[in-house]
């Protein structure tokens, strides 16, 4: 990305200590302006994750910034609350936030989102890293919109789960909603689980983010504390993962990642694989069957860690 553009982005998501932190790092980059933040159902209920939004937002002082509230069951399935295990009841414990410093506004997420969209001069770029419900319903609704869309930044799938063995829980979600969007032919970047369990902070790591001293840094230092005892207790993790920050990290710093570009569909019928990303960095239908494969996705495959995880300080202490 150019380093004298500033990108419009709009957020969409369900935190989450993650999507937390891709909030605050996309916060503090010079090159990104958040439009707005839209809010769907899954690591909590659409009352607890549009709650946690804004409290986010307050405790960074970004008052300005919309919240809207969206999709608070999947597309055609019952809603499957995926974070109170990992995330607790009220979907982000662990620091002490703020009271509200203000209150969503009176449209949905859909209709703010079009609006955003209608309005804007120049592309938006969506990031999705919760359940795909609300963009689901924007590419269903307003197809013509998707000529106003630059890319979709998308935390979630992967070539193994960990909702399932096939499965990555945001796809596992809505995954009728998650293959709208794959097949879409809009630009699609994905960091799944093949990138995002690879982007951990150890416990060492987490005590200098906390030493830098900066509010924001002590505050994000405390999300990690709590974010990290699943990864460490349940998941056996050498480190806190970063997932939801991966998509943000993959907009402003590309250079930190490897990738291929392949094709990425959704399975939603099968038993087993409910959710499942079904990856093709052969072209495996061109090679055996002629047909045309359409590379709709750059899949992120590697991170470099140590980067990662500087880069990502860098951006906490600039909160300060």
């Amino acid at each position: 990305m150019q380093e004298n553009r500033k990108r419009g982005i709009i957020i969409d998501c369900d935190p989450g200590h993650d999507d937390a932190m891709a909030i605050l790092w996309a916060l503090a980059s010079s090159n990104l302006e958040i439009k707005a933040v839209t809010t769907v159902a899954g690591n909590q209920t659409i009352e607890k994750v549009t709650n946690n939004a804004i409290r986010v937002l307050t405790k960074a002082k970004q008052l300005h910034i919309p919240v809207a509230v969206g999709a608070k069951e999947p597309l055609i399935r019952k809603l499957v609350i995926g974070g109170e295990l990992v995330h607790g009841e009220s979907g982000l414990e662990g620091p002490v936030l703020p009271e509200n410093g203000f209150a969503p506004v009176e449209i949905s997420a859909l209709k703010l989102m079009e609006k955003i969209l209608e309005e804007s001069e120049e592309k938006i770029t969506l990031v999705g890293i919760g359940p795909l419900t609300n963009i689901a319903q924007l590419l269903i609704t307003r197809p013509e919109l998707k000529q106003k869309i630059e890319e979709i930044y998308i935390m979630g799938g992967g070539t193994i789960g960990n909702w399932t063995p096939a499965a990555e829980y945001n796809i596992f979600a809505d995954p009728e909603a998650a293959k709208v969007v794959f097949n879409s032919e809009l630009p699609i970047v994905m960091a799944g689980l093949d990138v995002t369990q690879k982007a951990y902070i150890t416990r060492e790591e987490n005590e200098i983010l906390r030493a830098q001293g900066n509010e924001m840094s002590i505050f994000v230092a405390e999300l990690i504390d709590y974010f990290s005892r699943y990864h460490y207790e349940v998941e056996g993790f050498p480190g806190c993962t970063l997932h939801d920050p991966c998509a943000i990290a993959a907009l402003v710093h590309p250079e930190l990642f490897e990738s291929v570009q392949c094709n990425v569909d959704v399975e939603v019928t099968g038993e087993l694989t409910r959710g499942m990303t079904v990856v093709d960095t052969v072209d495996y239908q061109k090679k055996l069957f002629g047909k045309k494969v359409v590379r709709n996705t750059k899949f992120l495959t590697g991170v470099h860690r140590e980067e990662f995880v500087k880069t990502f300080f860098e951006a906490m202490k600039r909160l300060g």
